[in-house]
């Protein structure tokens, strides 16, 4: 008897790692990505919590359990939703010292009654790699989430904060 999923082509590998792929592996690791740097940032937009949830790397945050996800926001929207923006915060290191590099925003969702979510994963896909790339992208964030996120940021490290002048610059108004 022969074992077939030994026979199976393999498909493509994709790693997801903590720490810098390339550090004194010389080549091992190539292609893959690092997350260690990358933190999901929520806004809650009722009330304006802002809050971390490292869950959300993989969609496992908590206010995005236990629902279905669709793309059709007419079956969310109703007495019991609660939008939220996803704010992919990445932190480098530079040799002024550590800096907000890449913070962009997606929207969602979630309504626990009905046991659905609202979002797009292309464009919380995308949003994370720009954050990666070190762009800023807060764009569709309505001015009262923008401000929470600023007040949230500052607070929470400022010696980030200071050193972020690109965030600052886009955020001066907030």
């Amino acid at each position: 008897m022969t074992n077939d999923s030994n026979d199976k082509k393999p498909g493509f590998k994709f790693n997801i790692i903590n720490n810098d792929p390339l550090d004194g592996h010389k080549g091992q690791n190539i292609g893959s990505i690092s997350l260690e740097n990358v933190a999901p940032v929520y806004v809650a937009v009722d009330t304006q919590e802002v809050f971390i949830d490292m869950g959300g790397l993989h969609a496992r945050a908590e206010v995005e359990r236990r629902v279905k996800w669709v793309t059709d926001k007419s079956e969310v929207e109703g007495e019991d939703a609660k939008s939220y923006w996803l704010v992919w915060v990445t932190v480098e290191r530079l040799k002024t010292g550590p800096v907000y590099s890449g913070v962009a925003a997606c929207f969602e969702m979630v309504n626990r009654t009905k046991r659905r979510g609202y979002k797009l994963m292309p464009e919380h896909v995308n949003m994370m790699d720009r954050s990666m790339k070190g762009k800023i992208d807060l764009n569709e964030m309505d001015p009262q989430s923008r401000s929470s996120l600023k007040s949230f940021l500052q607070s929470h490290n400022r010696e980030i904060w200071d050193n972020s002048t690109a965030l600052q610059e886009e955020m001066k108004h907030d």
